[in-house]
């Protein structure tokens, strides 16, 4: 028989604590100590329903993986189970209503247009974790920013009346030079989580990578996929290396077609944004005399279990528990991308973590540019595949790390709709560079010569500012009059 509410909610303390989540009870006691996000959070649904709170932050099958099967207590009959009370929100009432009036999918022109309105519509904690960048956020502009000391050198009369955007990632054929990387967390942004990337990826023939910390678990993930669509799997590395080959072998028997090590983060950077609305959402615990550690905010909830330790030393290991090509994610200098070709790793991504790790590191393409000169002096451009991301907001950076020499970061409707806006900008911005296909892309197209110029601030153009009309977000619908 179900468990009873009235029992389930007897267990509403440190001493004894048992959660609902999904209609099954478990008993957490012993885990309240090394619960990363604190106990306090877990507390606040002890004996009560914590589905709501338990989803946008972990896959499904979490419990099921990693809490031992003698504290799994079985189904729980809902109809007698207690809720935890909720508080009037007026912040939450008034971010129903900019959900509701959201400007149409088709206002939406490019990606920044995106960025506008799911700063409007998210959570104040889901807008934190996914905007925050480290310290001051000089690496996060930067990112941006260097793409804009490219300029394009365009030849003309070319034919250019059938442009060709497909190329090959890891020997996958895709339709547009670029993937889908890996981001924790899907389902703070939308209720499916990571399965809506998904769906969008397979429409138009790009390739999704796999965050270890995603919402959906990584077997709803891959079954989610269809036909031959290719998947590849982000790994952050855990101390406890028997789970990491765990995971990497199940990543493989599942049909995984590559392993991107993140190498940038032995300790997470401090993502301010982020630790504020995680201090705001949870309240003073020196009030309630609980002391936990939110430093990190939502980051440093999830990911506590990153190893430090992971150096070159590792590669030959992970070479020997998989086929599966391994890429080293989050290189940031020519001398680690000329150590991993002679580790026989098969690419690197030239990445700052989005900014979210040391600040002042440089971008992604300004490294590029750095890196690709001396692979090809060196005869060793064939050697390894070269991506980047961080700052890409426009087809143009994506064609100008194409040209330096990179291989290639609303629902399902407004992720389909932001893969067709850069879609349609490569289109139009090959011909306008006088290239038919992404292999015709090369130095010679663009001007470098300013790249590593690192200026912060400049002065202001005064005439340009007058006369210029700003990027307009996408309109938004005037609010109902109440009667």
């Amino acid at each position: 028989m179900p468990l009873s509410g009235v029992e389930v909610a007897k267990h509403n303390d440190k001493n004894s604590c048992w959660i609902v989540v999904h209609g099954k009870a478990y008993d957490v006691t012993e885990f309240l100590p090394e619960h990363p996000g604190g106990p306090k959070i877990i507390l606040k649904y002890a004996g009560k329903d914590a589905t709501e709170e338990f989803d946008p932050i972990h896959p499904p099958d979490t419990l099921d993986k990693y809490l031992d099967k003698s504290k799994h207590l079985g189904p729980v009959d809902m109809s007698t189970v207690e809720t935890a009370e909720k508080e009037f929100d007026p912040e939450e009432e008034a971010r129903q209503q900019r959900i509701a009036d959201k400007p149409a999918l088709a206002q939406c022109y490019n990606l920044l247009d995106f960025e506008a309105v799911a700063k409007r519509t998210m959570k104040k904690g889901a807008w934190g974790y996914y905007s925050s960048a480290a310290d001051d956020e000089i690496t996060l502009r930067e990112n941006h920013e260097a793409f804009h000391r490219i300029w394009f050198r365009p030849r003309v009369l070319v034919d250019v009346k059938e442009v060709d955007t497909s190329t090959t990632m890891l020997g996958t054929k895709v339709d547009i030079p670029f993937y889908v990387t890996a981001t924790a967390l899907g389902k703070l942004g939308h209720p499916e989580g990571e399965v809506v990337l998904t769906r969008a990826a397979r429409k138009h023939n790009v390739v999704q990578m796999i965050p270890t910390l995603a919402s959906c678990s990584f077997d709803e993930i891959m079954d989610a996929a269809e036909g031959d669509q290719v998947q590849w799997m982000q790994l952050y590395v855990n101390s406890d290396r028997a789970i990491t080959e765990r995971i990497v072998k199940h990543a493989e028997k599942r049909g995984c077609k590559g392993l991107f090590i993140t190498v940038d983060a032995p300790q997470l950077g401090r993502r301010e944004k982020d630790m504020r609305s995680k201090f705001t959402d949870q309240g003073s615990n020196v009030q309630s005399g609980q002391e936990t550690d939110n430093s990190q905010g939502a980051a440093r909830a999830i990911s506590s279990f990153i190893d430090p330790s992971l150096s070159w030393k590792d590669i030959p290991w992970f070479k020997s528990i998989t086929k599966m090509p391994i890429i080293l994610k989050g290189v940031q200098r020519v001398e680690d991308v000329l150590k991993a070709v002679t580790m026989g790793v098969d690419g690197v991504v030239l990445s700052n973590h989005g900014g979210r790790q040391l600040d002042f590191a440089r971008s992604g393409i300004e490294v590029l540019a750095e890196t690709m000169p001396v692979l090809r002096q060196l005869g060793l451009e064939n050697k390894i595949e070269v991506y980047i991301d961080g700052g890409v907001r426009r087809a143009t950076d994506i064609i100008k790390a194409l040209c330096l020499g990179a291989k290639g970061a609303y629902g399902l409707e407004g992720v389909d709709r932001a893969m067709q806006l850069l879609k349609d900008e490569m289109e139009m911005n090959m011909r306008l560079i006088g290239c038919s296909s992404i292999d015709q892309l090369g130095p010679s197209l663009i001007d470098t010569a300013n790249i590593g110029s690192h200026v912060t601030s400049v002065p202001r153009d005064s005439l340009g500012h007058r006369v210029y009309d700003q990027l307009a977000s996408p309109e938004w619908k005037k609010p109902k009059s109440k009667l």
